[in-house]
């Protein structure tokens, strides 16, 4: 996505994770000055020296790193200070994770959280713009998702990304904060980590079919999911930091294709681009607690206040994650 000419610096929390190491390498090749803060707890060094081979050694001097944690207040706010727009990342993933250690969870997504609003609130920065996640929406049933229609939080994972939201809101009518908040359904691309008990389920297929492994579903597999493609998301964090609509400052945006596909047809998508002949079925287990049964955004509200529109469907944005693993794993 092209942004405009005039450079700006950006802060990008979680930055060497799979999501913010995107940003990162597109505001790098559009000129723009970026500080990067991450823990490395599950964001690694190695995404960013795969953005510095993309960008190349020139655009990267804009690039200054720190490694620290977000529940350091004082590294917020000294960051804060020197941006202009705040792109927070940073959270602990995993709805599994957070059941079984809710403590954590709540520390970084919650508490981590709370610094950075404070810190945008002492700053000059023009906007913050926020990760949230589809678990918010709980167990309503209703689909597609609507974001003025949510139910009850089923994890832990999902009570932090929904007092992420209130929190926002309450800052913006009692300081004036600027904010913009972005439901995040179930995205992947390259650089997701396939590796680990919290694996996402697209890098850890892709992964295990290329070295012949088994592959597991959880359920029946006729759970589904609105698959989206990290570029998509790339480009709602830029077009919801430069909007000049009023209608979307300090509101809640789902992020997505806007389409569903099952485990199942996940499934056949996966081995059919890479091109597996042989007969190969899946193993089907228990559901795993905590996890909602369907997925499928509305993207309306996103398309006409933010002018988001998904460039990348599933298929495409497999093709492209697939080649970029074969190139890493084998």
């Amino acid at each position: 996505m092209k942004i405009p000419k005039k450079s700006f610096t950006w802060l990008i929390t979680g930055v060497a994770g799979f999501i913010g190491s995107h940003i990162l390498e597109t505001l790098l090749a559009n000129n723009q000055r970026v500080l990067g803060v991450d823990n490395l707890f599950s964001g690694s060094k190695k995404n960013l020296n795969r953005v510095l081979r993309e960008v190349g050694k020139e655009s990267w001097k804009n690039f200054s790193f720190y490694n620290d944690d977000i529940r350091d207040k004082k590294i917020c706010n000294r960051l804060c200070k020197r941006s202009d727009f705040v792109l927070h990342q940073a959270a602990v993933g995993s709805v599994t994770r957070s059941i079984k250690d809710p403590n954590f969870s709540h520390d970084v997504n919650v508490n981590g959280f709370l610094n950075m609003l404070e810190a945008v609130r002492n700053s000059h920065c023009q906007r913050f713009i926020f990760a949230s996640s589809s678990s918010v929406y709980g167990n309503d049933k209703s689909l597609p998702k609507l974001e003025s229609v949510v139910g009850d939080p089923l994890s832990p994972y999902a009570t932090t990304k929904k007092i992420n939201e209130i929190y926002a809101d309450v800052y913006a009518k009692n300081y004036g904060l600027e904010y913009i908040g972005l439901r995040y359904f179930n995205v992947f691309g390259e650089r997701q980590d396939p590796n680990g008990p919290y694996a996402a389920v697209i890098p850890r297929w892709i992964n295990a079919l290329i070295k012949k492994e088994e592959i597991y579903i959880n359920g029946d597999g006729k759970t589904s999911r609105d698959f989206c493609y990290v570029k998509n998301v790339v480009q709602a964090n830029l077009k919801a930091s430069f909007s000049q609509n009023p209608k979307a400052i300090n509101g809640i945006y789902n992020v997505a294709f806007g389409d569903k596909t099952s485990l199942n047809k996940l499934f056949k998508i996966i081995k059919s681009e890479l091109n597996i002949e042989r007969k190969i079925q899946p193993i089907y287990r228990d559901f795993r607690p905590g996890d909602i049964r369907h997925s499928h955004a509305n993207i309306d509200k996103a398309k006409k206040n933010i002018s988001y529109k998904p460039e990348y469907s599933i298929t495409e944005g497999i093709k492209r994650t697939i080649n970029w693993y074969k190139e890493e794993i084998i």
